[in-house]
């Protein structure tokens, strides 16, 4: 291939998508990458600093040399990374200077998988696959309380799910590329599925897709 195929996937957290993606990507050889680190990257380098998490000139000089080649997902998953990520990701100018390190991103050879919440609207629009990854709220609360568990935390099942609302009112109700499915992605809803049956479907789609490719 002479240019890289890309696969965008989308969706609200612990629908799974990010496990569909690096399940995909470790199936065909691509590049991963979760989208949603990088903004917890910025997260961990202004907490790390003890910089103002409001000041988004400051924000955006670290957004602009974030190496996407180093993220530890154990250290970024973090709850207060992730409270952190959450205020920076609506500034425009971070997002501006992360879509454009993403989007290189997305033209390593043979090929990338992209996974977060504006993949297929805004980072990559053109990528010959496009999915959407859902679940009810209840079963992604769920998935996530479970995981919280089995990594020896505790949790309260309705304070999960109840964080796991608020996190896809501000994903969706944001001005800025807010979460929605791109008008040509294929929906997976994977309340139902498990992980394998989810990725049998996915890489159905991508098949048929890199045999036209």
């Amino acid at each position: 291939m002479t240019k890289a195929f890309t696969i965008a996937i989308d969706g609200p957290a612990a629908s799974g998508k990010g496990t569909l993606a690096r399940r995909l990507a470790e199936h065909y050889g691509f590049h991963h990458l979760d989208t949603g680190l990088t903004y917890r990257a910025v997260a961990r380098t202004m907490l790390d600093q003890a910089l103002p998490l409001n000041d988004e000139a400051v924000a955006e000089a670290i957004a602009l040399s974030v190496s996407l080649n180093h993220l530890d997902r154990n250290v970024l998953a973090a709850h207060d990374v992730g409270e952190a990520a959450s205020k920076i990701a609506v500034m425009p100018a971070v997002r501006r200077a992360l879509v454009k390190a993403q989007q290189n991103f997305a033209q390593t050879l043979p090929g990338t998988v992209l996974d977060g919440r504006d993949i297929g609207t805004v980072v990559c629009p053109d990528a010959p696959v496009k999915l959407y990854v859902t679940a009810s709220p209840e079963t992604r609360a769920e998935r996530r309380y479970q995981e919280i568990l089995s990594k020896g935390g505790q949790a309260v099942y309705d304070d999960v799910l109840s964080d796991l609302k608020l996190r896809d009112e501000r994903d969706m109700g944001r001005s800025d590329s807010p979460l929605r499915p791109a008008s040509d992605a294929h929906l997976l809803d994977t309340t139902k599925m498990d992980i394998e049956t989810a990725f049998l479907a996915a890489q159905k789609l991508i098949d048929a897709a890199l045999a036209r490719h």
